[in-house]
């Protein structure tokens, strides 16, 4: 692959989120504390994002409820 496209890829992203304990990893409070602080960073982050970009395009959140409710409905 590109090196720009190395840039977009999102997979360790979401294996930080999914994976199972692995025995060999140190385990002590200061790693873990540190694990869940970037797990909380990361969500407010995401969450920021979208609520910048729901003020910053008016008529963005009413699509998206939209796009939404017709996947289900």
């Amino acid at each position: 692959m590109s090196k720009f496209g190395d840039f977009f890829k999102m997979g360790a992203v979401f294996g930080y989120f999914f994976r199972k304990h692995d025995p060999d990893r140190p385990n002590n409070f200061n790693i873990r504390m540190m694990h869940g602080i970037n797990r909380i960073s990361m969500l407010m982050f995401l969450f920021c994002t979208m609520v910048i970009s729901f003020r910053l395009i008016p008529g963005f959140f009413k699509w998206v409820v939209i796009f939404l409710l017709s996947m289900f409905f």
